[in-house]
């Protein structure tokens, strides 16, 4: 299914790929995407918690970590070259590639800000069930750009993600912690669902910009272009912490920090490193297959995030709570049952084709 919407470059680049090295890839940014998801709503709630209260540095900090990138592009580029390639450049994207890059790094600062804003208001576990209505975000937003075409078991699957959504947003009272107010949880129960909404639009988008791209989509060039929106969406928030003067609050706010100030940075930094494993697996996953599957793949995690948040921070977990995980779990079981079921069928009638134009 995922692989009938790609772009043509991908296609022929992919084409060029040999299977093992297209399945250790698709590997490789799940992997990445599972860290990512799973580590930096931790550690950015923990900063909360521990005594952080800056929602600018903490947006700040899940792109920041842009540089990290330098290395896998540079060993690339050194490897080309090494393998007789003396016209590979360390930077090869285009104009018009890096517009539409910035807008979108724009965007992402955006989404940066409004699911920081809501997790320094929810628990992480209300946090991530809100955050599994993205996949329903990014199959509406994938039919209007790159017109994916869903079976009745996707359907399906968004819609019981949906209803979760809704289930948590009538039971507020069992979940707020005791400290917030009621307007403060709808507050994070709203930037969380807008971080969603917008970066559901964000995935099919890059989708779309691989789809128009004049020039061959590789591996590196998707890290150049991550490398770009990390770095637009980074002054983004930088501008958002100028105005707020977060950046003379750095000190006074490690010195206070509950578990020491050596502490406060080492979180600062873990935090910056697992959101760019997030980010890079995430359109990593939209190269290799699409922005569909990533949405997928960041839903289907979305209960072991939920799961290590009570573990380590012993957040409540009432039955609204159970029931909405319930309905999640059973749209993911629905998505991939019928993907199942369409892959064997297409054993059975090889003509059958993938659901994407």
């Amino acid at each position: 299914m995922e692989t009938g919407i790609t772009s043509n470059n991908q296609d022929e680049n992919n084409d060029k790929m040999s299977k093992t090295m297209k399945t250790v890839l698709l590997l490789l940014n799940c992997i990445m995407l599972g860290l990512g998801i799973c580590g930096g709503p931790l550690m950015q709630r923990l900063y909360f918690i521990k005594g952080g209260k800056r929602v600018w540095i903490s947006s700040w900090l899940q792109t920041a970590g842009w540089p990290f990138l330098f290395i896998p592009l540079i060993c690339s580029y050194l490897h080309k070259k090494r393998n007789g390639r003396p016209e590979t450049k360390l930077f090869s994207l285009k104009p018009p590639l890096f517009v539409p890059c910035a807008v979108l790094g724009v965007l992402t600062g955006l989404v940066d800000y409004l699911g920081t804003y809501g997790l320094s208001c929810l628990p992480i576990s209300t946090s991530a069930l809100i955050v599994a209505t993205q996949l329903a975000f990014t199959a509406g937003f994938a039919y209007l750009l790159v017109k994916q075409k869903f079976s009745a078991f996707t359907i399906n699957a968004v819609f019981l993600l949906s209803i979760g959504a809704v289930v948590l947003a009538l039971h507020s009272s069992t979940d707020r912690p005791d400290h917030e107010s009621k307007i403060k949880y709808y507050e994070g129960f709203f930037m969380t669902l807008g971080a969603s909404a917008l970066y559901g639009f964000i995935l099919p988008s890059i989708e779309l910009t691989f789809k128009k791209a004049k020039q061959p989509i590789t591996y590196s060039l998707v890290m150049e272009m991550q490398i770009v929106m990390s770095f637009f969406a980074t002054v983004f928030c930088t501008v958002g912490m100028l105005i707020n003067h977060d950046f003379k609050a750095f000190p006074l706010e490690a010195r206070n920090f509950d578990i020491g100030e050596a502490t406060y940075y080492v979180i600062l930094s873990v935090t910056t490193l697992f959101w760019q494993f997030f980010f890079l697996g995430a359109i990593g996953m939209v190269f290799c297959a699409s922005s569909l599957l990533s949405g997928i793949v960041i839903a289907t995690l979305l209960p072991v995030t939920e799961s290590l948040a009570v573990l380590f921070f012993h957040e409540k977990f009432p039955a609204e709570k159970g029931l909405s995980l319930a309905l999640s779990i059973w749209g993911f079981i629905s998505y991939f049952y019928g993907e199942f079921k369409h892959i064997k069928k297409k054993k059975h009638d090889p003509e059958v084709v993938d659901p994407a134009p």
